[in-house]
């Protein structure tokens, strides 16, 4: 498979002049692209060197100045580009639509997008799919074929069975130890009060977390129009209702439900986005990116 089905390039072409560029400082580097506090120098220390004129100054080691009265500067080992994690839901609510996009489908084209734009500033991907356990995981590359077997899995991800995002992002954090950029990409159907310490355990390992919350138009705003019928698509429950009886207090319990996670987000510098599957992925990506551009 070539670059794949997923990947819109009149779509993409609007996203590539922005770079994705992670917020916190992470272990690894490209000049220009991440924010580093090395500015040009990795986190591994290598070796000294005799100053050179035209050397900075920022770099000369005062300790052995101070012991040996002789000017050295330190040389650190360049180290590789950002790792990036992709985390994405495929739990049977992912299937849901009130159209013809899928919550799962605009997930994998997000997910696709952002893939194609850390590969192309050299950074490594990685790939994630979770239900109530990881069912999949593909370990970090930067080389660009890479792009057509990420898209090739996600293009085979149907949903089913429950959601235990908890878990699935308490396992990320025991299993990758190197700090990094990790992508949630979900509806997050489950109860904030059990997702919210994991993403901030995530948080505590040191990785940058970036929270796309997808929900179809009908979930926040219940205009359903007429009696309808309710399956739960995980349990299989079913519940018949009449929408407009229960529309304004569930409107309320639905921003109760996005609020708690947007004020968990900011009160933990996680950056989070909610997006719905009626405004083209391509534009709501380009927004997001924008306003990070913008806090750098």
């Amino acid at each position: 498979m070539s670059a794949s089905r997923l990947i819109d390039p009149k779509a993409v072409a609007r996203l590539s002049g922005l770079q994705l560029r992670a917020m916190a400082v992470v272990e690894g580097f490209m000049t220009g692209l991440h924010q580093s506090p090395y500015r040009g120098f990795s986190v591994e220390f290598s070796q000294h060197r005799q100053y050179m004129p035209g050397d900075s100054l920022k770099h000369l080691d005062y300790k052995v100045l101070a012991r040996t009265g002789r000017y050295y500067i330190k040389q650190y080992e360049e180290e590789t580009n950002l790792k990036a994690y992709l985390l994405v839901d495929h739990s049977g609510s992912m299937g849901y639509t009130s159209s013809s996009v899928t919550k799962l489908e605009y997930g994998t084209l997000l997910a696709s997008a952002l893939s194609l734009l850390l590969l192309k500033q050299r950074d490594a991907v990685g790939l994630v799919t979770f239900k109530d356990t990881l069912t999949e995981l593909l370990q970090p590359h930067s080389a660009m074929g890479w792009l057509s077997t990420l898209t090739a899995h996600m293009e085979r991800l149907e949903p089913s069975g429950k959601t235990n995002v908890s878990d699935s992002l308490l396992d990320i954090a025991e299993r990758v130890k190197r700090r990094g950029l990790v992508i949630l990409i979900s509806d997050l159907m489950d109860e904030p009060e059990k997702i919210i310490p994991s993403m901030r355990a995530i948080r505590h390992v040191g990785h940058e977390l970036l929270v796309f919350h997808i929900l179809d138009p009908f979930e926040v705003s219940f205009d359903f129009p007429r009696d309808a019928r309710f399956q739960d698509l995980e349990t299989d429950q079913i519940m018949p209702s009449r929408p407009w009886h229960i529309r304004q207090e569930y409107r309320a319990e639905m921003q109760k439900f996005i609020g708690k996670y947007r004020q968990a987000c900011r009160e933990n510098r996680i950056d989070y986005k909610l997006f719905t599957t009626d405004t083209p992925y391509e534009t709501a990506l380009f927004e997001f990116l924008v306003r990070r551009k913008r806090l750098l």
